[in-house]
């Protein structure tokens, strides 16, 4: 009997992470065109692109229901010592909610609120992942995503902001604003909320460089790992920021391509850097 790690889909880790570890992946909904979709499995980030580039209405995205969760946990539950299930954060959808109601029927299964999304949450799932491979009791592991939470850094700077608005995160107005002014807000997660941080101004790839070195100089950084995630990103865009980030020590320095329901939300050209804290 093993422990189970279960994530929303939410977390944007890279395939062949989720592969080495056997992370079961559970979808979230993105609708648009007047069907919906399951996010990573019928729809990827470049079928939102298309849509809204086409003049479509920007997709909606909705959480795991409460059945999924059952069909889930009933299938797991029975298999392994425990089962792991670590959402989106629960200022962001009620994928945490929903789970926890599915679980009340499984005394194994434990749910975890990352309080972040993307590789935010992904960098606790594979903790907790490679914790279950280390042979660590799920009483352990969950101290240890209790106390991990807050140490997530989670920035992101956005190239512009027609996506936001158009899922009314921000004024049209602000938004026209910031694109001709060529401002690109930093984008910061903090106690399960986002809030606007530094703008920087001028072209998306020039101002990235004053990003990083902002985001990963003076920080306590825990050294392990550094993800860049990115939606749609010219592929020289990431490569120097990961190129960047090697400088500050990093044991391993990953990319990821958020997933549709995140590029739903914040559009192309949206990159951030992202790790833990001591």
């Amino acid at each position: 009997m093993s422990i189970k790690i279960t994530a929303t889909s939410t977390c944007d880790l890279p395939s062949d992470l989720v592969e080495r570890h056997q992370i079961t992946i559970v979808p979230l909904y993105v609708s648009y065109g007047g069907d919906t979709y399951r996010d990573g499995v019928d729809a990827g980030p470049e079928d939102i692109f298309r849509h809204v580039e086409g003049g479509g209405a920007l997709p909606t995205t909705s959480a795991v229901n409460i059945a999924d969760y059952q069909a889930l946990f009933a299938e797991l539950a029975p298999k392994h010592e425990a089962v792991l299930h670590i959402t989106i954060g629960s200022e962001f959808s009620c994928c945490y909610q929903n789970a926890l109601v599915a679980a009340a029927d499984f005394p194994n299964v434990h749910v975890v609120d990352s309080r972040n999304l993307t590789v935010g949450q992904g960098l606790l799932v594979l903790e907790a992942a490679q914790a279950a491979e280390r042979g660590d009791s799920v009483e352990a592991i969950l101290a240890m995503l209790e106390e991990l939470s807050g140490k997530v850094d989670t920035t992101f700077v956005v190239d512009k902001l027609d996506y936001l608005a158009k899922g009314g995160r921000c004024s049209s107005v602000v938004a026209l604003g910031a694109n001709l002014l060529k401002l690109k807000p930093c984008i910061v997660l903090a106690g399960g909320s986002m809030t606007v941080g530094k703008k920087y101004r001028g072209a998306f790839d020039k101002v990235l460089s004053d990003y990083v070195l902002d985001q990963l100089t003076g920080k306590d950084v825990n050294q392990d790992r550094v993800f860049v995630a990115h939606t749609r990103c010219d592929p020289a865009i990431p490569e120097a920021v990961c190129s960047m980030a090697r400088q500050f020590g990093f044991h391993e320095v990953l990319t990821a391509v958020a997933g549709s329901t995140i590029s739903c939300h914040c559009g192309p050209n949206t990159l951030g850097v992202i790790f833990l804290r001591k």
